[in-house]
Formats: structure tokens, sequence, C-alpha cells
């Protein structure tokens, strides 16, 4: 049995915080300053990581630390490098069939400005994408989508992980708030309500963003009536569903509230005609003659596979379906791990192995009707399939050492020790809260992990300074929407996406900035949310 200590170091939790957040900072200034590739990035990183768990500070065994990291690999495999190798490889057959063309050329029937498009596909059908599947799967195909249409793959990767931020505490169907409303105790609706009054005031402004990353202050200028369009109708549609009449669908009603308000601006309004040559990658010029050109079954066999995924995930809600899909999930204690929190209670080390339910094996199915829709042989659908995984052979290492690492962190202590020393700010906690949820996702990937990780920890901090519960648990999934875009497994999955696989740190670099101007904006929220200056937006 090992016992987590969270303050190691001669008793105190400042200085044992210090060593606790070296594995993130080695990591974020290799990636971000040395520009090391991201997996030996990470492979160093997690060695830090495991000297600082089995070495002198956190004392944990080293074959502990060995099996822990061993853990959250096999962890990954399912949660992460299995959604985003069939996503991609369900891209690969739209793009060898000639399929992938035809949808890119099918944006131009809503709007010949790529800029504009840029909003529809990577905010509003990310959004929707996100709200249905979720775990980097919007990024990998919203993502490529950029690059069809036109974008430099770094740019497209870029304005792929800034615009999934605010769908992502309600991904999956709102995966992330029922965890939040397990480990917190708090009901599941007033925790959706709550974060129903924070991420919406990001998501209005995020295609401003977007467009900003993509044509600067011109693209601001021409296309500014767009981009609020689209993210104050997002917003006011997601703070709509999650207030008054669903919370799961929250994303579901925000995506096509948004692309649904473009299109009808749009019967009113063009934005300035765009030179010829205006992006790097000019391939829309005369996307409006090619859609044109192309036949109605050909436009509905290029949205298909995307209809199919909203309707595979969709479908597997039904409770006859997820009682089906339950056979092939298998549960158990995962072998030699025995621990236990500081306070003696045992922390769950409990593995799921769900074959049918993944959100990977779904796609799988997606793909292979995929296939057959858009007749792709077998073999070609297996050669394709191939050349994925060669396409994501660096991807693969890097997943796999940083889970690695977030599972030791996690399980040493290390990520109890910056939660709890960041807990020790009194009332001043309210504009730390979100920036806990944010380190959970950069470590983890997923706001949903986060959420198992600290959502206690925030409920326990709420009572030891008479802050909200309910408006600190839901900071943690709303400020950590946005470390999405700086976690090594979406800078991975970008970086596949669009083919630049090697230049995730090029990538973190463009995205840490808004990560963290956008981070700074959700805390300021937070904090005036628990004064009396816009408490009564709760």
């Amino acid at each position: 049995m090992f016992q987590q200590i969270y303050d190691p170091v001669n008793g105190s939790l400042f200085a044992s915080a210090l060593f606790a957040m070296l594995p993130l900072l080695s990591m974020f200034v290799m990636l971000g300053w040395l520009r090391i590739s991201p997996h030996l990035s990470a492979a160093i990183s997690l060695l830090i990581c495991g000297l600082v768990a089995g070495g002198g500070v956190y004392r944990m065994p080293l074959e502990v630390v060995f099996n822990v990291g061993a853990y959250g690999a096999v962890f990954s495999v399912l949660t992460v490098l299995w959604i985003i190798v069939n996503a991609i490889w369900l891209y690969n057959l739209t793009v060898k069939s000639g399929h992938f063309a035809v949808l890119r050329d099918s944006f131009a029937l809503i709007s010949d400005d790529p800029r504009i498009q840029a909003i529809l596909i990577a905010f509003s059908f990310g959004a929707l994408i996100e709200a249905l599947a979720g775990a980097g799967t919007p990024v990998a195909i919203a993502g490529a989508m950029l690059v069809a249409i036109g974008l430099h793959p770094l740019k497209a990767a870029v304005i792929a992980l800034v615009a999934d931020t605010a769908p992502v505490a309600f991904g999956a169907l709102a995966v992330p708030i029922t965890t939040l409303a397990q480990v917190t105790g708090i009901p599941f609706e007033e925790l959706g309500r709550h974060v129903g009054h924070q991420t919406p005031v990001v998501a209005a402004f995020v295609p401003l963003v977007l467009i900003w990353i993509m044509d600067g202050k011109r693209g601001l200028s021409q296309t500014w009536i767009a981009a609020v369009t689209a993210g104050f109708s997002f917003g006011i549609a997601q703070w709509a569903s999650a207030s008054f009449f669903s919370v799961v669908l929250a994303d579901v009603v925000g995506a096509l509230a948004s692309a649904a308000a473009v299109v009808v601006l749009l019967k009113f309004w063009r934005p300035v005609k765009l030179p010829a040559g205006a992006f790097q990658n000019d391939v829309t010029r005369n996307a409006g003659n090619l859609a044109a050109g192309h036949s109605r079954k050909q436009m509905l066999l290029a949205y298909a596979p995307y209809a199919l995924i909203i309707a595979i995930f969709t479908m597997v809600q039904f409770g006859v379906v997820q009682k089906w899909l339950s056979l092939g999930t298998f549960k158990f204690a995962w072998p030699g791990l025995a621990i236990s929190a500081q306070d003696g209670k045992a922390v769950g080390t409990m593995f799921t192995l769900n074959t049918l339910s993944a959100a990977g094996s779904l796609l799988l199915l997606a793909g292979a009707i995929t296939a057959m829709m858009l007749k792709v042989s077998a073999s070609q659908a297996l050669e394709t399939y191939g050349k994925t995984l060669v396409q994501m052979r660096w991807a693969v290492p890097t997943v796999l050492c940083v889970m690695a690492l977030a599972f030791i962190m996690n399980y040493s202590g290390q990520t109890g020790t910056l939660g709890r020393w960041l807990a020790g700010t009194g009332s001043a906690f309210a504009f730390l809260s979100p920036v806990i949820g944010w380190i959970g996702v950069a470590v983890t990937g997923s706001d949903n992990s986060a959420n198992a990780l600290f959502g206690a920890l925030q409920v326990a901090a709420a009572h030891e300074t008479g802050l909200s519960p309910a408006l600190l648990a839901a900071a943690n999934a709303s400020g950590g929407v946005l470390g999405k875009m700086i976690s090594p497994q979406s800078l991975a999955v970008g970086a596949a996406a669009v083919g630049i696989i090697g230049q995730e740190g090029l990538i973190f670099r463009k995205v840490i900035g808004w990560s963290l101007s956008l981070l700074l904006v959700m805390a300021v929220l937070v904090y005036l949310q628990s004064t009396s200056v816009l408490s009564w937006m709760l």
C-alpha cells in the first residue's frame, strides 16, 4: 500500500509544489521554447516526473512508479489513440474516394469566403462533433477540413484547436458534467446550469479570435459581423439549453443555432471579396463553380460520413443500445496497485475495458460503413488504415508518455499538491479555481479526467473558503476547456490531422497565448461571479 503525502518536502506545501510542477514546466519549456520534438519532450518530462515521484520527494516505490506509468499508457490506448487513429482513418477514406474534395467545394454554396467557411467548419461543425464524440475527434476532422478549403496546415491546426474550447465542457453529451456530479455530489442540472453561465461568455468571442488568427485586422474589419453572429448565437443557445431545458444537448443546440444564424445572415450580407491568392493554399477561388458541378448524390455522399457519426453517437445514448454495448465492457482492479490518499481513503485503480462502446470503436464502425457507402474496396480500406498508422507513428509515443506522466502525477500525489497549494489563497481562490481545471486538462487532455481529478478538491476548498461549491466545481470544468488546446494529446491530434507531425512545439507556441488569455477572462468571470458584481448571473 502506497499512501500519498501532499507536503513531502519538510511539511511545506509550497516547497512540495515547486517539485510537483517540474514535469509540466519541463514539457512546456521543451515544447514551447527549446523546440524539442514532442515525443522526446514527453519522454524527458516522463522521466522527470518519475524521478520526482520515486526519488527522494514523494517516495513512491519504483516498481509502483513503473506500474502506474504502464496503467496510464494502457489507459490511453482506448481513450485517446483508438479514437485518433480511427477518426483520421475515416477522414483518409473520404480523401481516397474523392468525396472530401466534394465536401470542401460544397462549403462554397454557403459562402465562397474561406473565413466564413472556417467559422462554420471549426466552430459550428466542430462543436457538433464535440457534442457527440469529443476526445479529439473535432480537432482531427475540422483541422483536415480546413486544410482542404485552402488554409496553411499550421494555421488550420491552430484554428481547430482554439475553436474546440467552449463545447468541451458539454462534450460527448455532457459526460464531463456527469463525472463532476458524481465526484462532488452536486446535482447534475445545477452544475450544468453553472457551467452554462460561464463557457458561453468565452464562446461568444471565440469566432473573433479565429478570424484574427486566420486573417488579422483585415479579417476582423471585413467579417466581424459573421463572427459575432456565430459566437453570440452559439453562446445564447448554449446558455438557454443548459439553463432551461437540456444540459445534455447544450452543445448540439448551440452548434445548430450558430450555423443556422450564419446561413440566415448570409442571405442579407456578404463580406468584402478577397483578392486571389489571399491565403497560401488558395484552393477556394473557383470553389463556387466546382460546387455547382457536383451532383446532389455526390453532395449527400460527401456529408454522409459525418451524418453517420452523428447518427451512431446519438443511437448509443438509447438505453437498449447501451445495454447491448455493455456486454463488451470489462472492469477489473489494475493488478499490483493499492494506493490511498493522505487521509487514508483508497484511491481508485479500476480499469475499464469498454471494447464495444468506446468512442474509437464507434468511429471504426462509422469508418467501415463509410468505406462501403463511398465504394472503397476492403483492400483499399485496409491499405488506408495502414497508411494512417504510419502517419501517426510519432503521435503514438507522445500520447503514451503523456498519459503515463499524468497517471504518475495523479497517483504519486503531485497533482494533489498543486491543487491544495492553489486552494490556500482564501477568497481569491475563486480566481484560481479555473486554473486548477486548466492544469488538469493540460496534463490529461480531458475535461472529464480533470473533473474526476479535481472536482472533489474544488468542493473541499469551497467549504474552507466560504465560496459556492457549485460555482467552483463548475469553474473546474469551464477553466479546463481552455487547457485543451495546449495538451500534448490535442497537439498530437492537430498535427497529425493536417500532416505536420513533428511540429507540435510550433503549434504550442501559437496557441499558448490564446489559452492563457482566455483563461484570464474565465478566471476574472468566475471571481466576479463569486461576488455581488456578477452573482446575479448564477
